[in-house]
């Protein structure tokens, strides 16, 4: 199957008033695009190769290549030979046992020179015009740069050598991770980007729990002098104020009459009462006030360690988008059978939305840090054997391969790999690492 978007091509140099009179047009390549795209991704499952779909190189990035290259020339350490006249050297990525470095051996006419008759500097000039300018030194029968050559490996290589008073100059690119995409066709696409920035991250476990009645939100309403009961004013259900009238009750020795009062606000939850019965010593009515609850939580024997005093937790009550701020303010000192022990968080109930016996889940805090460079989870891509985001310059992208520490919630501590404000993908970075899979760079050394 070979899809071509020849007849949809977006002029990235259409103004603005243009561009809206085709909106249909441009939704449609998006929506195409899109799913395209999604498949590249998912080409691994798909009986369809990724190399059978075509895009016009106005439509999408500046990276599918158009013709196929020419494989450089490999030397016996693998590395690339670059020749002028007799003149040759080898440069070479070397990492075995070592950060990545260069490594040159030259000849003349075939024969080997030694290498301190070579002059030799080279410069890789990265993404955003950063130069790497890397000078060599004798080691053995070699030159041996003086600089680790960091990821990615991804620049233009610029070689200067001198030898028998000659100048010798190459200059060639080693890509590998990049791609360009218009800025108008990443909107489109929706690809959304932020900055690398110091951020105060908080750790958080997940625990689950149920919701419970404090231990003073029963009352048990009963008759203070033993009598007939002469009226019931409230009944089952019924939102009852503290000093609310609840019963009439005639003394049975004095035969004065006397009313029962509420002593908390409340609903009345059981009733046992009725007009001409014996108060007997029983109780009457029952009363709760559920203006506030509490969240009994589970915290397990391998979280506990974790658990702080008066640590803050955000509830979520019955898979409710709502989010409730609290605090832990109780451990319950029992174990249940499940080797769990309960901790306590009040909620505000005033509106009465919650009821007791709910399901909660909870993101309890165990930690909180400040670190000087952190990103989004939502921006991370693997690469190679790297967790990657990608770093946009100008209207080109290109990996930045992170070393990571701490995780919290939707962000992740970067220790290094990426600089204080680059500006990196945030939503829809798959899209950038498809269109780099398609157009199929790889790591020369």
């Amino acid at each position: 199957m070979r899809i071509t978007i020849s007849n949809l091509i977006i002029n990235t140099k259409i103004k603005k008033n243009t561009l809206s009179a085709i909106s249909p047009l441009k939704n449609m390549v998006k929506k195409i695009m899109k799913s395209t795209l999604l498949n590249f991704a998912l080409s691994s499952f798909m009986v369809i190769s990724a190399s059978s779909l075509t895009f016009s190189s106005q439509v999408f990035a500046a990276s599918t290549p158009q013709a196929e290259e020419v494989e450089p020339e490999k030397g016996p350490h693998r590395g690339r030979m670059l020749r002028e006249d007799d003149f040759a050297i080898e440069l070479s990525i070397f990492e075995t046992g070592v950060p990545p470095e260069f490594r040159v051996w030259a000849t003349e006419k075939g024969q080997a020179i030694k290498p301190e008759q070579i002059e030799l500097n080279v410069k890789l000039i990265r993404l955003g015009n950063q130069v790497d300018d890397i000078n060599f030194y004798v080691q053995g029968d070699f030159l041996r740069g003086d600089m680790e050559i960091y990821e990615p490996h991804s620049f233009i290589v610029s070689i200067n050598a001198k030898y028998k008073g000659k100048q010798y100059k190459w200059q060639y690119g080693n890509f590998e991770g990049r791609t360009k995409i218009a800025d108008d066709i990443a909107n489109a696409m929706e690809i959304t980007t932020d900055t690398v920035r110091s951020a105060s991250l908080t750790q958080t476990m997940k625990v689950y729990g149920t919701l419970t009645l404090p231990n003073d939100a029963i009352r048990n309403i009963s008759a203070r002098f033993e009598g007939e009961i002469k009226a019931v004013h409230v009944s089952l259900g019924d939102t009852v104020k503290k000093g609310q009238k609840l019963l009439t009750i005639e003394n049975n020795e004095s035969l004065l009459s006397y009313d029962v009062k509420s002593p908390i606000k409340g609903i009345i939850t059981k009733r046992f009462a009725h007009s001409g019965e014996q108060t007997k010593g029983r109780d009457l009515l029952e009363i709760t006030n559920q203006e506030s609850l509490i969240a009994e939580l589970a915290i397990f024997p391998k979280q506990l360690d974790k658990l702080t005093d008066n640590a803050k937790v955000t509830l979520n009550i019955n898979e409710s988008k709502e989010q409730i701020q609290s605090q832990i303010y109780q451990m319950v000192p029992q174990v249940r059978q499940d080797q769990a022990k309960l901790v306590r968080a009040k909620i505000n109930n005033l509106d009465g939305k919650y009821n007791v016996g709910t399901f909660v889940s909870a993101e309890v805090e165990v930690a909180t840090f400040d670190v000087p460079m952190a990103v989004k989870r939502s921006g991370l891509q693997g690469f190679r054997d790297f967790t990657v985001v990608y770093a946009k310059i100008g209207d080109e992208y290109e990996v930045r391969m992170l070393e990571l520490g701490r995780i919290a919630g939707n962000w992740v501590e970067v220790l290094s790999g990426i600089s204080v404000g680059t500006e990196y993908v945030v939503e829809n970075s798959y899209i950038i690492k498809a269109d780099i899979e398609k157009s199929g760079a790889s790591h020369d050394h």
